[in-house]
């Protein structure tokens, strides 16, 4: 009796303790995909912009959902977080189920381990995936901006076309590639192709050009590297090893000035304080500059422009870029407290009215919590936390836990920003980069679920479309130009969760990269995701952002992840080191502009939330504009890493 008693105690103890596994971490005997997550994007239940649900298409995953009635649009309230491990890892095994392929096989091949062989041989093809590319670049396209990699040729300006802004907005004649890819070499660790790369962009490099560029993408590309650069190059510790360069005289931050000098003339003769789009290098702000401009285009500017001033103690550069972000802060609606994409800089009044978590708002949004970090200033925390309420409130559509409940898994949607209607049922690729921002406030479990939806897309393509229609289950626009977002989000997905999934996702990128985009000299733009034909472009995106996220997913032992320092990844992936000299700023206490554009006594945080809500007293109420729960220990991370505590 007493043998039956000590067996039938161990089999009780065995079970509570997969029991409190199960309940704790979402993890019991087996880390198979047991539960079914029903991943139909069609969306029945919302219904388009007219009201009208649009003609059936096949689904995505395996079983279309049902018909439910609802309405899209209308006030959303916050939803509901799911607990520790609801929506963890075993959703993946239905999500992927369609086509074909079952259960069984993706909890094959997915719940187990990573090898540390396949790590390293992973981590080996992201490296030779960009040594290739930006090899081919220095041989057949450098000192010109860009790679065409089907001719082996380069690309620079279109002179011929001005009103070319695809091209002309980006390509400014000044090396762009390699600029934008210098802290790439740093994290792989390739001292010597880094020092022969920072001389040459010293040597010849010039930003006095009769070349007329986007302030956005001239600031994010190549001032962004710069400054990135120019920080491995001075830093004492040398984490990425020896990056130092023989008599360097901060010429990389002389640069970055330069550049941003020529940049300002975008912030002047503006009424609102909100820049204009272009600038020429040379001679300003065009005479027939365009007035309108997109909000992230703006308002994404102080990341760069606040690491400048406070390299140089010089405030000018973050001042006008803060000007422009309260600038657009305070044109928000006031019944939503959602910004448009598209506004007036002279009038201020929203030309683009589409509120979205995509192009013209994505890094808006990415810029209010990274300046935070990186420089401390309550407002931007402020701004954001009421940013992401209303992001809550107004675009999330679907059920309130990722894997559990009635409806759809959760999607964000694009709306009317002043009503929160939806204005249509599409999303784009740029949207991808919005788990990887959830992960830095905490909100994973929200980010897997959305991570899910564009792997999903991904799975099915080996590809995201530019423009995917989550009603249609189709791509609306079908080229894909190697952009990184889904790659950045899987990445720091894994370093907040170690879940090997996510390493098999980037696996598959990476082979899909290889398959699909490899040619003659480099990696080209998908022109059509279906049938896989390729356009003559090689962005120089590709090196700086998608290379560097799959090498650093890889690479579990990279300084980046092991020396001791945090880091912050610009909007165009470029490292910069979050330490106390960036929280420093002699203007503290000096004046700031309100929106009136009159000079006042720069308000302590206390004080901002009143500050903020006279002008629009009618607005929403103040708990709901700055109540959001971002989760507390996360936040307290941040400030620990700069010994804020």
């Amino acid at each position: 009796m007493q043998w039956r008693a000590l067996v039938l105690g161990l089999v009780l103890l065995r079970l509570g303790l997969h029991g409190v596994l199960w309940c704790v971490f979402g993890l019991g005997p087996s880390v198979g995909f047991y539960q079914r997550f029903p991943l139909s994007f069609g969306f029945p239940r919302l219904r388009g912009p007219d009201g009208a649900a649009p003609p059936a298409a096949p689904a995505l995953s395996a079983r279309p959902a049902a018909a439910r009635g609802g309405a899209a649009g209308g006030r959303r309230r916050a939803p509901r977080r799911p607990g520790p491990g609801v929506c963890g890892p075993a959703h993946w095994g239905y999500v992927l189920g369609g086509r074909g392929r079952g259960r069984d096989e993706y909890e094959r091949r997915y719940s187990r381990a990573f090898p540390p062989q396949l790590r390293a041989q992973m981590r080996d093809l992201a490296r030779g995936m960009f040594a290739f590319g930006y090899d081919n670049y220095m041989a057949h396209a450098f000192p010109q901006d860009e790679l065409n990699p089907i001719h082996c040729r380069g690309r620079g300006p279109d002179r011929g076309d001005p009103s070319n802004l695809n091209i002309n907005d980006v390509l400014g004649n000044y090396s762009l590639t390699l600029v934008d890819a210098l802290d790439t070499l740093a994290i792989m660790g390739n001292s010597s192709e880094f020092q022969k790369a920072v001389k040459l962009v010293i040597d010849t490099v010039s930003f006095d050009k009769d070349s007329t560029v986007q302030v956005f993408e001239a600031t994010i590309r190549v001032l962004g590297s710069l400054l990135s650069a120019h920080r491995i190059i001075t830093d004492s510790k040398q984490p990425f090893g020896d990056m130092t360069i023989k008599d360097y005289d901060n010429e990389l931050l002389h640069m970055a000035h330069d550049l941003a000098v020529r940049l300002l003339p975008a912030f002047e003769n503006t009424k609102t304080g909100i820049p204009y789009p272009r600038v020429n290098l040379k001679t300003g702000v065009p005479p027939d500059s365009n007035n309108e401009t997109c909000t992230a285009g703006a308002g994404s500017l102080l990341v760069e422009f606040g690491i400048l001033s406070r390299l140089l103690g010089d405030s000018t550069f973050e001042w006008v870029a803060r000007r422009a972000v309260k600038a657009l802060w305070n044109l928000r609606s006031n019944d939503t407290g959602l910004l448009g994409n598209v506004v007036n800089i002279q009038t201020g009044h929203w030309v683009g009215k589409q509120s979205g978590l995509g192009a013209g708002l994505d890094s808006f949004y990415e810029y209010l919590l990274k300046s935070y970090i990186l420089f401390g200033e309550k407002e931007d925390l402020e701004m954001f936390n009421a940013a992401y309420q209303s992001i809550q409130n107004y675009l999330r559509r679907g059920r309130e836990a990722c894997n559990e409940g009635e409806g759809d898994p959760p999607l964000y949607v694009n709306v009317n920003m002043f009503s929160g209607q939806l204005m249509n049922t599409w999303i784009d690729s740029l949207q991808a980069f919005f788990p990887g921002l959830q992960v830095l406030i905490g909100d994973v479990e929200d980010a897997i679920c959305l991570h899910a939806f564009y792997y999903a897309i991904w799975k099915r393509y080996g590809a995201l479309p530019e423009r995917y229609n989550w009603q249609l289950q189709a791509p609306d626009v079908l080229f894909y130009p190697l952009r990184p977002e889904l790659v950045e989000s899987t990445y720091l997905l894994y370093q907040a969760t170690k879940n090997p999934f996510y390493l098999h996702v980037g696996m598959d990128i990476l082979q899909s990269l290889e398959k699909y985009t490899k040619v003659k000299c480099g990696y080209a733009t998908l022109h059509h995701v279906i049938d896989k034909s390729t356009e003559d472009r090689m962005e120089s995106f590709f090196l700086s952002e998608t290379c560097k996220y799959l090498y650093l997913l890889f690479d579990e032992e990279n300084p980046v992840h092991k020396s001791g320092t945090r880091y912050v990844f610009t909007t165009e992936g470029h490292v910069v080191s979050v330490d106390k000299h960036l929280r420093e700023s002699p203007w503290k206490e000096f004046f700031w502009e309100d929106q009136e554009g009159k000079s006042v006594h720069r308000p302590k945080s206390h004080e901002l939330k009143v500050i903020n809500s006279s002008s629009n007293c009618n607005r929403v109420p103040d708990e709901r504009r700055y109540s959001l729960p971002l989760k507390s220990i996360y936040m307290r991370q941040i400030d620990q890493m700069v010994g804020l505590i």
